[in-house]
């Protein structure tokens, strides 16, 4: 086992490794930009070292400097967490080139997955289904695109090959959007990904977003760790994730797990993974991309299965085998995620970073907060506005449910804005708690979500404004009463004062 590690991150992810590490007694090493000197994952860490100012660029997206702080330090390997590098090969190589382990999977594996169309061919080769579309990268013209669609049928999206988050996407609903949306998307693509390439594949309207949690050891043995409903979303950004999903019986688990192990092993992956699917109406499944690297959800599926994820990805990395089975892995409960943001829903979800002046985290029966904010913490804007996750367990999806209302009404994060009250909301929503949930949810009941939750809040507030009124103009009245006695007092005050001083007879 290692005895030291680097957290090639920041925020709640790095504290939730550092957390693993000292389950298993390896020292930590933290890493931090200029804004992020006195951040919580700075605090907790065994030693910490700076990697730049605060724009990612130039410090946690700087292979060079990290490496150099590794070797420095005397880590043995580096956790990479999520974001920032989690999937960039480069790192990977990198860290392998100096005697470091990546704790993820490898460089290889990262290409393979990280190229959409390489994914797709590799998905087709291993009898995984796929969306039906294009066979490979699109680089025809309009014509051609136009042709293309016409062969896989309206409504068709067009996706950046190297791309992830929504960007380098573009939905068309007929010919006449072809030539600008094609426009877009290579042009979108090409900004976020430094790579034009596209493909083209049938739109599925209102499809669930199921993924599988896949765990493999570098013996060859891998494991499925069941389903997470993430449908849930703004711009294909999750915001609510959960586990079971409502619509998924012990038979399809099974099933989409061996789909999910089916598709990691094409690209012979070693770590911690997600294989993501769409699931249509009709309740078919089509692969949609793996992410090399732990999924921000990932606390759900641990609450679900009883097992710490990160811990794992470390075990593997240092060599060992995985002390699991399929057979051992039963799903007990159900458990919720919601993503706490510093964003304003009233102001299409505005950043809103700031300095946090009192925090109140819920507690209780079922509830786990991962998060890495305290009272004083500023949240910088040169990152996510993710502040942390808030996870409720229970016995049934109802249970785990009501857990969440109370938890989300516990919650007080003072001196920010937060996307909280717009949670409450989604938790408070008929067709969330009936399970009726798609990707298009959020677009779909906006008006509901964003609207004064009590119709008579205004002519509350207006009463409570006229009774402070009054009650102030009555306080006015008797200081006013006490301020004439107290003048009428005040010749006899100056007469005793006149009489001590020896100035009357």
């Amino acid at each position: 086992m290692f005895r030291k590690i680097l957290i090639a991150n920041r925020g709640e992810i790095a504290v939730r490794v550092i957390r693993a590490c000292w389950d298993l007694d390896i020292a930590t090493v933290a890493v931090y930009s200029s804004v992020d000197r006195g951040a919580p994952h700075v605090r907790q860490a065994d030693e910490a070292w700076a990697i730049g100012p605060a724009p990612a660029a130039e410090s946690y997206l700087r292979i060079d400097k990290i490496i150099e702080v590794a070797r420095a330090s005397g880590a043995e390997a580096v956790h990479p967490g999520y974001g920032f590098l989690a999937e960039n090969p480069l790192f990977a190589e990198a860290c392998e080139e100096v005697g470091l382990v990546f704790i993820g999977p490898p460089a290889s594996a990262m290409r393979a997955m990280g190229d959409k169309v390489e994914a797709r061919r590799r998905m087709i080769a291993a009898g995984v289904p796929v969306v039906p579309g294009t066979e490979g990268a699109f680089d025809g013209d309009t014509d051609q695109a136009l042709a293309e669609a016409e062969r896989i049928g309206y409504p068709v999206i067009i996706k950046a090959a190297a791309g992830g988050g929504g960007k380098g996407m573009r939905v068309v609903d007929g010919p006449e959007e072809m030539a600008s949306a094609l426009e877009r998307a290579r042009s979108e693509a090409q900004t976020s990904f430094a790579n034009p390439t596209v493909y083209i594949e049938r739109y599925i309207r209102r499809p669930r977003h199921i993924e599988v949690q896949v765990l493999f050891d570098s013996h060859g043995n891998g494991v499925s760790f069941g389903e997470r409903e993430c449908s849930i979303q703004r711009r294909h950004q999750k915001i609510i994730e959960e586990s079971p999903s409502p619509v998924i019986d012990p038979e399809t688990r099974e099933k989409i797990g061996e789909m999910a192990l089916s598709a990691a092993r094409a690209a012979d992956y070693v770590g911690a993974g997600t294989v993501e699917f769409l699931r249509d109406d009709d309740g078919s499944f089509y692969f949609m991309e793996v992410n090399a690297r732990l999924q921000v959800e990932h606390p759900v599926t641990e609450e679900v299965y009883g097992r710490d994820l990160v811990k794992a990805q470390i075990r593997v990395a240092a060599g060992e085998k995985l002390r699991w089975t399929q057979q051992q892995l039963v799903p007990r409960g159900h458990a919720i995620e919601c993503r706490i943001t510093a964003e304003d829903p009233e102001r299409n979800f505005m950043p809103c970073p700031g300095r946090i002046e009192a925090v109140r985290v819920p507690s209780g029966p079922g509830i786990r907060d991962d998060s890495a904010v305290s009272a004083g913490y500023t949240i910088p804007i040169h990152y996510d506005p993710m502040i942390g996750k808030l996870i409720a367990r229970g016995a049934s999806r109802g249970e785990a449910i009501r857990r969440m209302r109370r938890a989300l009404e516990e919650y007080r994060l003072e001196g920010i804005t937060t996307n909280i009250p717009f949670l409450r909301k989604l938790m408070d929503h008929p067709d969330f708690v009936a399970g009726n949930l798609h990707t298009g949810f959020i677009a779909e009941h906006e008006e509901q979500l964003h609207q004064v939750a009590d119709p008579s809040a205004d002519e509350i507030t207006l009463c409570a404004a006229a009774i402070h009124a009054y009650r102030s103009q009555i306080q006015r009245s008797l200081e006013q009463d006490v301020g004439q006695a107290s003048g009428q007092a005040s010749n006899w005050l100056r007469l005793g004062r006149a009489r001590c001083l020896g100035r009357l007879a």
